[in-house]
């Protein structure tokens, strides 16, 4: 079941899978998500999906999508270019029936997944992390959210300065 949660400009549609528990609520994930949304800025008013799920979704997902075998931590889904993001972006003209919102793209994370990377030390996106499953979640959320506004870790400098959003938005 999907649950609506507002923050500001934003809506979170948070879907937590059966069987999956999170160690952090939804309102507060709804939070991080609405930071990073503010901070890259996002155009708004606007919608963004977000899935707590295991690593068997996860794992069907990469392989479909990403062509890898095995489980992820976080997958995102962008709707939008990397360009309709940014300072002085004008929100989108096209029309849209009164009261509804542009929809960015959704996260995927497995629960699982951070919950282990958390507790073994393999967390914080560096694998050398040992911190709660909470913030290791928070993480997975922030960095979703930020793949989906367009930004990305496959070269160096982008990598610096995701990186460096994130701990920002972390604080």
């Amino acid at each position: 079941m999907t649950r609506s949660i507002y923050v500001g400009a934003w809506r979170v549609d948070l879907d937590v899978r059966p069987g999956v528990r999170s160690p952090f609520g939804g309102a507060a994930l709804a939070r991080v998500i609405a930071a990073a949304l503010d901070a890259v800025p996002a155009p708004g008013p606007a919608s963004i999906g977000l899935v707590l799920s295991d690593d068997a979704e996860l794992a069907a997902l990469n392989a479909e999508h990403m062509g890898v075998t095995g489980p992820t931590d976080v997958l995102s889904f962008p709707l939008l270019p990397p360009e309709a993001f940014g300072e002085g972006v004008p929100f989108p003209d096209e029309p849209r029936p009164p009261r509804t919102r542009l929809h960015l793209g959704d996260i995927v994370v497995s629960v699982e997944r951070a919950i282990d990377q958390a507790e073994s030390g393999r967390g914080g996106h560096t694998g050398n992390v040992r911190w709660s499953a909470a913030d290791e979640l928070r993480l997975l959320v922030t960095h979703g959210a930020l793949h989906v506004c367009g930004w990305d870790h496959a070269e160096a400098a982008e990598e610096a300065a995701m990186r460096a959003l994130e701990q920002r938005l972390l604080g």
